[in-house]
Protein backbone atom coordinates (compact mmCIF):
# COMPACT_ATOMS: atom_id res chain seq x y z
CA UNK A 1 0.00 0.00 0.00
CA UNK A 2 1.06 3.42 -0.99
CA UNK A 3 2.40 5.90 1.93
CA UNK A 4 2.01 9.76 1.80
CA UNK A 5 3.40 12.28 3.29
CA UNK A 6 0.55 15.02 4.11
CA UNK A 7 -0.38 18.54 5.78
CA UNK A 8 -3.62 18.88 7.48
CA UNK A 9 -5.60 21.03 10.12
CA UNK A 10 -7.69 19.95 12.63
CA UNK A 11 -11.26 21.73 13.95
CA UNK A 12 -9.32 24.14 15.77
CA UNK A 13 -7.17 25.27 12.99
CA UNK A 14 -4.34 23.17 14.27
CA UNK A 15 -1.59 21.88 11.37
CA UNK A 16 -0.60 18.41 11.78
CA UNK A 17 2.22 16.85 9.48
CA UNK A 18 2.62 12.85 9.49
CA UNK A 19 2.92 10.14 6.85
CA UNK A 20 0.09 7.28 6.50
CA UNK A 21 -0.49 4.85 4.08
CA UNK A 22 -4.06 4.28 1.92
CA UNK A 23 -4.94 3.10 -1.43
CA UNK A 24 -5.23 6.47 -3.18
CA UNK A 25 -5.66 10.13 -2.06
CA UNK A 26 -8.79 10.22 -1.53
CA UNK A 27 -8.78 6.85 0.80
CA UNK A 28 -6.36 9.29 2.53
CA UNK A 29 -8.68 11.69 2.91
CA UNK A 30 -11.04 9.24 4.11
CA UNK A 31 -8.88 8.12 6.42
CA UNK A 32 -8.14 11.86 8.15
CA UNK A 33 -11.58 12.44 7.95
CA UNK A 34 -12.65 9.98 10.77
CA UNK A 35 -8.97 11.15 12.78
CA UNK A 36 -10.74 14.51 12.42
CA UNK A 37 -8.47 16.16 9.95
CA UNK A 38 -9.03 18.23 7.14
CA UNK A 39 -6.06 17.31 4.39
CA UNK A 40 -4.49 19.76 3.11
CA UNK A 41 -1.50 18.87 1.14
CA UNK A 42 -0.08 15.68 -0.03
CA UNK A 43 2.46 14.07 -1.44
CA UNK A 44 2.98 10.29 -2.18
CA UNK A 45 6.85 8.97 -0.84
CA UNK A 46 6.82 5.42 -1.21
CA UNK A 47 5.07 2.46 -1.98
CA UNK A 48 4.90 -1.10 -0.75
CA UNK A 49 4.20 -2.96 2.60
CA UNK A 50 5.06 -0.83 5.77
CA UNK A 51 2.84 0.82 8.67
CA UNK A 52 2.50 4.21 9.56
CA UNK A 53 5.14 3.83 13.03
CA UNK A 54 5.67 7.43 13.26
CA UNK A 55 6.57 8.50 16.78
CA UNK A 56 4.88 5.08 18.30
CA UNK A 57 7.34 4.09 21.03
CA UNK A 58 7.39 1.24 23.79
CA UNK A 59 5.60 3.67 26.21
CA UNK A 60 2.37 4.25 23.40
CA UNK A 61 1.96 0.35 23.84
CA UNK A 62 2.26 -0.25 27.00
CA UNK A 63 -0.59 2.50 27.48
CA UNK A 64 -2.26 0.67 24.43
CA UNK A 65 -2.23 -2.97 26.20
CA UNK A 66 -3.37 -0.90 29.35
CA UNK A 67 -6.53 0.75 27.83
CA UNK A 68 -7.19 -2.52 26.06
CA UNK A 69 -6.94 -4.41 28.91
CA UNK A 70 -9.45 -2.35 30.83
CA UNK A 71 -11.64 -2.20 27.68
CA UNK A 72 -12.13 -5.96 27.63
CA UNK A 73 -12.35 -6.45 30.84
CA UNK A 74 -15.25 -4.60 31.48
CA UNK A 75 -16.77 -6.18 28.65
CA UNK A 76 -16.40 -3.16 25.69
CA UNK A 77 -16.36 -5.15 22.57
CA UNK A 78 -12.84 -4.48 20.70
CA UNK A 79 -14.02 -2.46 17.86
CA UNK A 80 -15.99 0.20 20.58
CA UNK A 81 -12.73 0.08 22.26
CA UNK A 82 -10.62 0.99 19.27
CA UNK A 83 -12.68 3.78 18.52
CA UNK A 84 -12.99 5.35 21.48
CA UNK A 85 -9.06 5.44 21.48
CA UNK A 86 -8.50 6.31 18.06
CA UNK A 87 -10.84 9.54 18.51
CA UNK A 88 -8.71 9.99 22.10
CA UNK A 89 -4.95 9.09 21.66
CA UNK A 90 -3.02 12.21 20.84
CA UNK A 91 -0.49 11.59 18.25
CA UNK A 92 -0.70 11.37 14.70
CA UNK A 93 1.08 7.98 14.52
CA UNK A 94 -0.94 6.22 16.95
CA UNK A 95 -3.90 7.53 15.74
CA UNK A 96 -2.96 6.49 12.66
CA UNK A 97 -2.55 2.86 13.63
CA UNK A 98 -5.92 2.85 15.27
CA UNK A 99 -7.25 4.34 12.45
CA UNK A 100 -6.19 1.37 10.13
CA UNK A 101 -6.91 -1.23 12.99
CA UNK A 102 -10.32 -0.13 13.20
CA UNK A 103 -10.97 -0.44 9.61
CA UNK A 104 -9.36 -3.82 8.71
CA UNK A 105 -11.52 -4.92 11.65
CA UNK A 106 -14.72 -3.68 10.19
CA UNK A 107 -13.07 -5.33 7.08
CA UNK A 108 -13.77 -8.64 8.58
CA UNK A 109 -10.12 -9.20 10.12
CA UNK A 110 -8.82 -10.35 13.61
CA UNK A 111 -7.29 -7.93 15.77
CA UNK A 112 -4.00 -10.17 15.61
CA UNK A 113 -4.62 -10.16 12.00
CA UNK A 114 -5.30 -6.24 11.56
CA UNK A 115 -2.40 -5.65 13.91
CA UNK A 116 0.08 -8.22 11.44
CA UNK A 117 0.08 -5.60 9.10
CA UNK A 118 2.15 -3.46 11.19
CA UNK A 119 5.20 -5.19 12.03
CA UNK A 120 7.06 -2.54 12.84
CA UNK A 121 4.54 -1.56 15.31
CA UNK A 122 3.39 -5.18 17.02
CA UNK A 123 6.29 -7.45 16.75
CA UNK A 124 5.70 -11.26 15.65
CA UNK A 125 5.32 -11.89 19.55
CA UNK A 126 2.84 -9.72 20.23
CA UNK A 127 0.38 -10.77 17.09
CA UNK A 128 0.77 -14.66 17.98
CA UNK A 129 0.32 -13.64 22.09
CA UNK A 130 -2.77 -11.79 20.93
CA UNK A 131 -4.01 -14.34 17.89
CA UNK A 132 -3.50 -17.17 20.85
CA UNK A 133 -5.37 -14.85 23.35
CA UNK A 134 -8.48 -14.77 20.45
CA UNK A 135 -8.76 -18.20 20.68
CA UNK A 136 -8.70 -19.45 24.29
CA UNK A 137 -10.97 -15.94 24.89
CA UNK A 138 -8.30 -14.36 27.35
CA UNK A 139 -8.03 -11.42 25.96
CA UNK A 140 -7.60 -9.59 28.96
CA UNK A 141 -5.55 -11.64 30.47
CA UNK A 142 -2.84 -11.11 27.49
CA UNK A 143 -3.31 -7.75 27.15
CA UNK A 144 -2.36 -7.57 30.78
CA UNK A 145 0.70 -9.55 30.37
CA UNK A 146 1.89 -7.88 27.69
CA UNK A 147 1.21 -4.41 29.50
CA UNK A 148 3.78 -6.09 32.23
CA UNK A 149 6.22 -7.44 30.18
CA UNK A 150 6.48 -4.08 27.79
CA UNK A 151 7.30 -2.19 31.29
CA UNK A 152 9.68 -4.82 32.34
CA UNK A 153 11.19 -4.33 28.77
CA UNK A 154 11.60 -0.67 29.33
CA UNK A 155 13.27 -1.28 32.97
CA UNK A 156 15.71 -3.68 31.41
CA UNK A 157 16.26 -0.77 28.53
CA UNK A 158 17.38 1.82 30.81
CA UNK A 159 19.46 -0.83 33.00
CA UNK A 160 21.10 -1.55 29.78
CA UNK A 161 21.92 2.17 28.89
CA UNK A 162 22.91 2.73 32.58
CA UNK A 163 25.67 -0.04 32.06
CA UNK A 164 27.11 1.38 28.54
CA UNK A 165 26.20 5.02 28.95
CA UNK A 166 28.21 6.20 32.22
CA UNK A 167 31.25 4.65 31.05
CA UNK A 168 31.19 5.71 27.32
CA UNK A 169 30.95 9.25 29.43
CA UNK A 170 34.00 8.48 31.51
CA UNK A 171 36.24 7.25 28.62
CA UNK A 172 35.69 10.25 26.56
CA UNK A 173 36.69 12.42 29.03
CA UNK A 174 40.15 10.43 29.52
CA UNK A 175 40.20 10.92 25.64
CA UNK A 176 39.57 14.52 25.96
CA UNK A 177 42.06 15.27 28.88
CA UNK A 178 44.70 12.94 27.37
CA UNK A 179 44.28 14.70 23.51
CA UNK A 180 44.31 18.51 25.43
CA UNK A 181 47.36 17.22 27.09
CA UNK A 182 49.25 15.61 24.53
CA UNK A 183 48.36 18.49 21.77
CA UNK A 184 48.71 21.82 24.30
CA UNK A 185 50.50 21.34 27.28
CA UNK A 186 53.14 19.06 26.00
CA UNK A 187 54.24 21.09 23.25
CA UNK A 188 55.06 24.32 25.62
CA UNK A 189 56.84 21.84 28.05
CA UNK A 190 59.30 20.65 25.21
CA UNK A 191 59.92 24.50 23.77
CA UNK A 192 61.25 25.16 26.86
CA UNK A 193 63.31 21.90 27.44
CA UNK A 194 65.07 22.54 24.16
CA UNK A 195 66.19 25.87 25.21
CA UNK A 196 67.84 24.51 28.36
CA UNK A 197 69.42 21.63 26.15
CA UNK A 198 68.95 19.05 28.68
CA UNK A 199 69.27 14.94 28.33
CA UNK A 200 65.65 13.75 27.90
CA UNK A 201 64.24 10.37 30.32
CA UNK A 202 63.38 7.94 27.78
CA UNK A 203 59.99 8.52 28.77
CA UNK A 204 60.21 11.82 28.18
CA UNK A 205 60.90 11.26 24.41
CA UNK A 206 58.44 8.80 23.64
CA UNK A 207 56.05 11.39 25.20
CA UNK A 208 57.01 14.13 22.90
CA UNK A 209 57.49 11.35 19.74
CA UNK A 210 53.11 10.50 20.31
CA UNK A 211 52.48 14.64 20.97
CA UNK A 212 53.92 15.82 17.74
CA UNK A 213 52.29 12.94 15.85
CA UNK A 214 49.24 13.41 17.16
CA UNK A 215 49.85 17.12 16.94
CA UNK A 216 50.98 16.97 12.92
CA UNK A 217 48.25 13.79 12.35
CA UNK A 218 45.74 15.44 14.09
CA UNK A 219 43.16 14.42 10.60
CA UNK A 220 44.57 10.67 11.35
CA UNK A 221 43.75 10.29 14.87
CA UNK A 222 40.35 11.68 14.38
CA UNK A 223 39.68 10.32 11.09
CA UNK A 224 40.76 7.00 11.68
CA UNK A 225 37.94 6.04 14.51
CA UNK A 226 35.36 7.65 12.77
CA UNK A 227 36.42 5.58 9.68
CA UNK A 228 36.51 2.47 11.79
CA UNK A 229 33.04 3.08 13.68
CA UNK A 230 31.09 3.76 10.11
CA UNK A 231 33.84 0.56 8.48
CA UNK A 232 32.36 -1.18 11.67
CA UNK A 233 28.73 -0.55 11.12
CA UNK A 234 28.37 -1.38 7.35
CA UNK A 235 30.16 -4.28 7.88
CA UNK A 236 27.62 -4.92 10.83
CA UNK A 237 24.81 -4.37 8.16
CA UNK A 238 25.95 -6.08 5.26
CA UNK A 239 27.43 -9.37 7.02
CA UNK A 240 25.64 -12.12 9.04
CA UNK A 241 29.07 -13.50 10.35
CA UNK A 242 30.11 -10.23 11.33
CA UNK A 243 26.90 -9.74 13.56
CA UNK A 244 27.36 -13.06 14.72
CA UNK A 245 30.68 -11.96 15.54
CA UNK A 246 29.86 -8.75 17.32
CA UNK A 247 27.56 -10.18 19.44
CA UNK A 248 29.54 -13.29 20.46
CA UNK A 249 32.07 -10.56 21.34
CA UNK A 250 29.08 -8.43 23.53
CA UNK A 251 29.16 -11.84 25.48
CA UNK A 252 32.38 -12.13 26.04
CA UNK A 253 33.11 -9.02 27.34
CA UNK A 254 34.60 -8.46 31.09
CA UNK A 255 32.30 -7.16 33.35
CA UNK A 256 29.73 -6.21 30.80
CA UNK A 257 29.30 -9.26 28.80
CA UNK A 258 27.36 -11.38 31.78
CA UNK A 259 25.41 -8.28 32.57
CA UNK A 260 24.18 -8.76 28.60
CA UNK A 261 23.83 -12.58 28.98
CA UNK A 262 21.14 -12.39 32.14
CA UNK A 263 19.05 -9.87 29.74
CA UNK A 264 18.43 -12.13 27.14
CA UNK A 265 17.71 -15.03 29.76
CA UNK A 266 15.65 -13.07 31.29
CA UNK A 267 13.59 -12.26 28.15
CA UNK A 268 13.26 -15.52 27.05
CA UNK A 269 12.56 -16.51 30.03
CA UNK A 270 9.69 -14.15 30.00
CA UNK A 271 8.33 -14.24 26.63
CA UNK A 272 8.53 -18.22 26.43
CA UNK A 273 6.47 -18.55 29.50
CA UNK A 274 3.62 -15.92 28.70
CA UNK A 275 3.51 -18.01 25.19
CA UNK A 276 3.28 -21.15 26.96
CA UNK A 277 0.68 -20.01 29.34
CA UNK A 278 -1.15 -18.62 26.41
CA UNK A 279 -1.43 -21.85 24.13
CA UNK A 280 1.37 -21.24 21.90
CA UNK A 281 2.91 -25.29 21.54
CA UNK A 282 6.48 -25.34 22.62
CA UNK A 283 8.16 -25.62 19.01
CA UNK A 284 6.16 -22.17 17.94
CA UNK A 285 7.15 -20.51 21.31
CA UNK A 286 11.14 -21.96 20.31
CA UNK A 287 10.66 -20.54 16.50
CA UNK A 288 9.45 -17.03 17.99
CA UNK A 289 11.98 -16.77 20.72
CA UNK A 290 14.74 -17.15 18.06
CA UNK A 291 13.46 -13.59 16.73
CA UNK A 292 13.43 -11.95 20.29
CA UNK A 293 16.39 -13.20 21.35
CA UNK A 294 18.65 -9.79 20.42
CA UNK A 295 21.57 -11.52 20.08
CA UNK A 296 22.23 -13.86 17.06
CA UNK A 297 24.72 -16.20 18.90
CA UNK A 298 21.78 -17.55 21.53
CA UNK A 299 19.53 -16.97 18.82
CA UNK A 300 21.33 -20.19 16.60
CA UNK A 301 21.83 -21.93 20.05
CA UNK A 302 17.76 -21.77 20.28
CA UNK A 303 17.64 -23.07 16.93
CA UNK A 304 20.16 -26.01 17.74
CA UNK A 305 17.23 -26.44 20.57
CA UNK A 306 14.33 -26.40 18.57
CA UNK A 307 15.63 -28.80 16.00
CA UNK A 308 16.30 -31.25 18.89
CA UNK A 309 13.03 -30.83 20.04
CA UNK A 310 11.49 -31.37 17.10
CA UNK A 311 13.55 -34.55 16.78
CA UNK A 312 11.85 -36.23 20.05
CA UNK A 313 14.07 -34.65 22.91
CA UNK A 314 12.84 -33.24 26.55
CA UNK A 315 13.13 -29.55 26.53
CA UNK A 316 15.63 -29.33 28.77
CA UNK A 317 17.70 -31.73 27.30
CA UNK A 318 17.53 -29.73 24.06
CA UNK A 319 18.73 -26.51 26.12
CA UNK A 320 21.45 -28.09 27.73
CA UNK A 321 22.77 -29.52 24.13
CA UNK A 322 23.73 -26.16 23.12
CA UNK A 323 26.25 -25.31 25.88
CA UNK A 324 24.82 -21.64 25.99
CA UNK A 325 22.84 -21.71 28.72
CA UNK A 326 23.59 -21.54 32.41
CA UNK A 327 22.78 -24.54 34.71
CA UNK A 328 20.18 -22.39 36.67
CA UNK A 329 18.26 -22.46 33.19
CA UNK A 330 18.50 -26.17 32.83
CA UNK A 331 17.14 -27.06 35.87
CA UNK A 332 14.49 -25.32 36.32
CA UNK A 333 13.78 -26.60 32.77
CA UNK A 334 13.63 -29.81 33.93
CA UNK A 335 11.51 -29.34 37.08
CA UNK A 336 8.94 -27.38 35.33
CA UNK A 337 8.87 -30.89 32.69
CA UNK A 338 8.40 -32.73 35.82
CA UNK A 339 5.81 -30.74 37.61
CA UNK A 340 3.69 -29.88 34.49
CA UNK A 341 4.40 -26.15 34.98
CA UNK A 342 7.09 -25.15 32.52
CA UNK A 343 5.58 -21.38 32.59
CA UNK A 344 5.90 -21.08 36.33
CA UNK A 345 9.47 -22.15 36.16
CA UNK A 346 10.55 -20.05 33.33
CA UNK A 347 8.93 -17.33 35.56
CA UNK A 348 11.33 -18.29 38.52
CA UNK A 349 13.82 -17.86 35.92
CA UNK A 350 12.84 -14.30 34.85
CA UNK A 351 12.24 -13.54 38.59
CA UNK A 352 15.88 -14.89 39.67
CA UNK A 353 17.54 -13.33 36.21
CA UNK A 354 15.88 -9.42 36.90
CA UNK A 355 16.69 -9.30 39.85
CA UNK A 356 20.00 -10.30 38.96
CA UNK A 357 20.41 -7.90 36.44
CA UNK A 358 19.72 -5.15 38.53
CA UNK A 359 22.14 -6.07 41.41
CA UNK A 360 25.11 -7.11 38.23
CA UNK A 361 24.55 -3.32 36.84
CA UNK A 362 24.92 -1.44 40.31
CA UNK A 363 27.95 -3.78 40.80
CA UNK A 364 29.29 -3.24 37.19
CA UNK A 365 28.89 0.62 37.79
CA UNK A 366 30.56 0.07 41.74
CA UNK A 367 33.32 -1.78 39.27
CA UNK A 368 33.62 0.35 36.32
CA UNK A 369 33.91 3.67 38.10
CA UNK A 370 37.09 2.89 40.11
CA UNK A 371 38.86 1.11 37.20
CA UNK A 372 38.40 3.99 34.74
CA UNK A 373 39.90 6.37 37.69
CA UNK A 374 42.22 5.00 37.93
CA UNK A 375 43.04 4.42 34.61
CA UNK A 376 42.97 8.69 33.92
CA UNK A 377 44.64 9.42 37.21
CA UNK A 378 47.68 6.84 35.86
CA UNK A 379 47.75 8.20 32.30
CA UNK A 380 47.83 11.69 33.68
CA UNK A 381 50.18 10.65 36.29
CA UNK A 382 52.54 9.05 33.61
CA UNK A 383 51.97 12.74 31.42
CA UNK A 384 52.87 14.76 34.12
CA UNK A 385 55.74 12.49 35.06
CA UNK A 386 57.47 12.49 32.10
CA UNK A 387 57.24 16.21 31.29
CA UNK A 388 57.78 16.89 35.17
CA UNK A 389 61.42 14.54 35.51
CA UNK A 390 63.48 16.42 33.35
CA UNK A 391 62.48 19.76 34.99
CA UNK A 392 63.52 18.48 38.33
CA UNK A 393 66.65 17.21 37.40
CA UNK A 394 67.68 20.21 35.73
CA UNK A 395 66.86 22.28 39.14
CA UNK A 396 68.88 19.97 40.48
CA UNK A 397 71.78 20.10 38.89
CA UNK A 398 71.61 23.91 39.62
CA UNK A 399 74.01 25.60 41.48
CA UNK A 400 72.63 28.41 43.65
Amino acid sequence: MPSFQYKAVDPAGLSSRGKLEASNEVDLELRLKRMGLDLITVRQTRSGGGSATANINRKDLINLCFDLEQMTGAGISLLDGLRDLRDSVGGSGMKAVLTALVEDIEGGRMLSQAMGQHPKVFNGVFVSLVAAGEQSGQLTEIFRSLSESLRWQDELAAQTKKVLIYPAILTFQLIAVTVFLLVYLVPQVVSVLKTMQVDLPIQTVVLIGVSGFVVRFWWLVIGLPVLTVVGGIVLFRSSDKARFEFDRLKLRLPVIGPVFQKIILARFASFFALMYRSGITVLDAMRTSQNIAGNLVIADALQRATVRVNAGEPLSEAIAGTGMFPSLVIRMLRVGEATGALDTALLNVNYFYTRDVKDSVEGALKLIEPILTLLMGGLLALILFSVLTPIYDMIGKMKF
